[in-house]
């Protein structure tokens, strides 16, 4: 066949990665503090872009109301799949525009509290206990109506705070302080001492004895066992303080593996006690503190806000809605853009990175109002998938993968994934992750419907948190009380699901259990 140059006219379809393609995909699994980042970054670059203010959140509140979207367990094909666009569209766009302050007024006018235990809010009365606290004397007549009583609040004692406060005491050189200082500096959380002693003492232009007196010196301190390099001798700090650490104790905590095994027959015969004496030292060490640094105050974490609040309707249904303070408001200023843009020149350069700008800022807005669609659907589809859950609890999670969801809001697998990543859920039964919900079936013993992996994994857990001293469950004993209750599931799972709980086997349990009906009889 000759080699010759021709022309084809075709025609297809093809989908192009661009950049604010990518940008969307990645704003869709953003957790609430990396969106709450990104769009500030945003904000600094982009001069159309910026936060809703008061003014706005007032004209918004009186543009946009609140709906709730109900979800029937009973009739779930009478559900309006376009209401759920609309009613999330009308929850962004409140929150777009109402301050933090005002919408949180607004839910808790809303929110019907589920939980009986649980006082109601009472905002309204704020103002009038406010105006009370005024004219009580000594109150503050010229408080401004932005006053914060969170920074009066004391903060919480830290472990180097009462450590430097006992430091005076017991150290007396400037020399043997400044040791202490730097060893106080390399404790961890917990209260240990994680460094090399001859490191530390080349490092600091001293000798290893004298950061070893300093060292002995500050493990007398308080709390009891701070300061110690390992679990032992954590322990042996606070049993020598009681006057608990005789040749037998020691042999124990030289032997604390064995301990963890509760292997009480070597423990017996290494430390050379009998039965009794053994249950005596078993009992002294449950009264001591592993990690006695843990009870100060530590370095601060994220809470998690949940991004999807769901609550029991009136009517028997599920109200479902978006959080509030995780939706970004986000406004794009046209007035600012109409101004300069007239000023400039129509093909400058000016002109050009206005441009530039409103494009930016008109996808970001829709991404953020298309990520916020997203998540009210798979989440409404979640409610609607484990309705049992929600009524009756763990025993009653049904298998679910992303592909069920994905093809009941049709939509890919991979965005369904994305939106269950580190997103959470506030539920009357608790906050869970998306991805909570979705687990691996296990084949019924009947031949029915599957039964969910996390539902097995309760009951097994249930089965042996319930076992008595004299009945502890092996893992066969476990298999046989499942499938009596229509769980077709084999040992070795049994076995991996009890190592994935940290639950000990059945030989493990039976000695401690044995062991604790001992000590407190």
């Amino acid at each position: 066949m000759a080699l010759s140059a021709s022309l084809f006219l075709r025609q297809s379809q093809t989908l192009a990665m661009t950049p604010q393609l990518m940008q969307s995909i990645q704003l869709l699994q953003m957790t609430h503090f990396e969106l709450t980042q990104f769009i500030e970054t945003e904000v600094e670059k982009n001069p159309l872009l910026e936060f809703a203010s008061n003014d706005d959140a007032t004209g918004g509140l009186e543009r946009s109301g609140r709906e709730d979207l109900h979800i029937t367990p009973d009739a779930p094909g009478e559900r309006d799949e376009q209401s759920s666009y609309d009613i999330a569209s009308d929850v962004y766009d409140s929150a777009t525009a109402v301050t933090g302050e005002q919408m949180s007024e607004q839910l808790d006018a809303n929110f019907e509290n589920v939980y009986p235990d649980d006082m109601a809010p009472h905002r309204a009365d704020a103002p009038e206990l406010l105006g009370q606290w005024k004219s009580m004397p000594g109150g503050d007549s010229e408080i401004s109506d932005g006053y914060n009583l969170d920074e009066f609040v004391a903060n919480r004692v830290t472990l180097r705070d009462v450590l430097n406060e006992q430091i005076p005491f017991s150290i007396h050189t400037d020399v043997d302080r400044l040791i202490a200082q730097h060893l106080i500096d390399q404790l961890d959380e917990a209260g240990y001492l994680h460094a090399d002693i001859a490191e530390m003492a080349a490092r600091l232009g001293s000798t290893t004895a004298d950061v070893s007196r300093v060292l002995h010196s500050l493990q007398q301190l308080d709390p009891p066992g701070v300061f110690a390099r390992s679990l032992s001798e954590c322990l042996a700090i606070q049993l020598r303080q009681r006057n608990r650490l005789d040749p037998a104790m020691a042999t124990l905590l030289d032997h604390l593996e064995l301990l963890a095994r509760r292997d009480f027959a070597s423990l017996k015969r290494i430390c050379g006690v009998d039965e009794e004496d053994l249950i005596d030292m078993l009992a002294e060490i449950r009264k001591l503190d592993p990690k006695p640094g843990t009870s100060f105050e530590t370095s601060p974490c994220e809470a998690i806000v949940p991004d999807v609040v769901v609550r029991p309707a009136q009517n028997g249904s599920w109200a479902i809605e978006l959080n509030p303070e995780t939706l970004p408001r986000v406004l794009v200023n046209q007035t600012y853009y109409t101004t300069v843009s007239r000023h400039a020149p129509k093909h400058s350069a000016d002109h050009a990175f206005l441009a530039e700008c409103m494009q930016t800022a008109n996808w970001l807005t829709r991404s953020l109002d298309q990520r916020a669609k997203t998540i009210m659907k798979v989440a409404t589809e979640i409610v609607r998938q484990q309705d049992a859950f929600f009524v009756n609890g763990v025993d009653h999670l049904r298998p679910l993968n992303l592909k069920t969801v994905a093809d009941a809001i049709k939509m890919h697998e991979s965005t369904v994934s994305r939106v269950t990543s580190n997103k959470y859920m506030l539920t009357p039964r608790g906050l869970f992750e998306l991805k909570y919900f979705f687990t691996v079936s296990i084949n019924s013993a009947g031949g029915g419907d599957g039964h969910s992996a996390e539902s097995v994994r309760h009951r097994i857990r249930n089965m042996i948190l319930l076992e008595s001293p004299e009945a502890v469950l092996s893992d066969d004993d476990i298999v046989d009380i499942l499938k009596k209750g229509g769980v077709d599931i084999a040992r070795r799972t049994v076995a991996k699901y009890r190592e994935a709980m940290n639950l000990p086997s059945s030989v493990q349990r039976r000695r401690e259990k044995r062991a604790l009906a001992k000590v407190s009889a």
